[in-house]
This record gives structure tokens, C-alpha cells and sequence, in this order.
């Protein structure tokens, strides 16, 4: 689609404590949002909540949002502006286990 070939692997670094602290944020609020939404009683809206969530971390967040290993895996695996040379995967990785417990704790402390 965009003149690039199918088996590539990123070249792009993303390291360093500013993308790390970013992963965190994006994928705890991503949890908190999917267990909000289940807890409220408003599961019908619970896809759209999250599509919503995903759509503005990718813009407040230095990292993109990848929120997900296996949009980190994906991602590997396009050398474009979008993706993570796999060098970078695992402190991603790390991040997102970390905001994943975050977003959990809060989530559950609001209960």
C-alpha cells in the first residue's frame, strides 16, 4: 500500500523515561476504562469507550498509546512512523505491565 515490503522490521527507537512513563499512563487508563465501563452498567458502550480512550492516548501521550504487547509485536514489524524497533519492545512491555496494574488498583479503588 505504501510501496514498502511486507517482511520489514522497525528501525525506529523509542526509549528512554519519557516513553516509558507515557506507556504506563496509556495503558492504565486504558484498563481503567474497560473495567469503568463494565462496573458502571453501561457495557453496550464499553467499545466505543475504549475507541474513544485509544484515539485521544495516541495524541496526549509521547508514545503513541501502543497500550497493548500485542500492538508492540505489530508494530515491530513496520518500519514506519508508527513503529518500535525490538530493541525498545521490552521496556514498552515492561510500561504497559506496569500501568496494567495501575490501572487495575485505581479502577478497583473506586469500586
Amino acid at each position: 500500500m505504501f510501496d514498502l515490503p511486507i517482511l520489514q522490521t522497525s528501525m525506529k527507537l523509542r526509549g528512554g523515561w519519557g516513553q516509558a512513563i507515557a506507556e504506563a499512563v496509556a495503558t492504565a487508563g486504558l484498563l481503567f476504562v474497560i473495567i469503568r465501563s463494565g462496573a458502571t452498567g453501561v457495557n453496550a458502550k464499553a467499545s466505543a469507550l475504549v475507541a474513544c480512550y485509544i484515539g485521544a492516548a495516541y495524541w496526549f501521550t509521547a508514545s503513541t498509546s501502543f497500550a497493548n504487547p500485542a500492538a508492540v509485536f505489530g508494530r515491530m514489524l513496520s518500519d514506519s512512523f508508527a513503529g518500535i524497533a525490538p530493541v525498545s519492545a521490552l521496556g514498552f512491555v515492561a510500561a504497559q505491565c506496569v500501568g496494567a496494574a495501575a490501572g487495575v488498583g485505581l479502577a478497583r479503588s473506586l469500586r
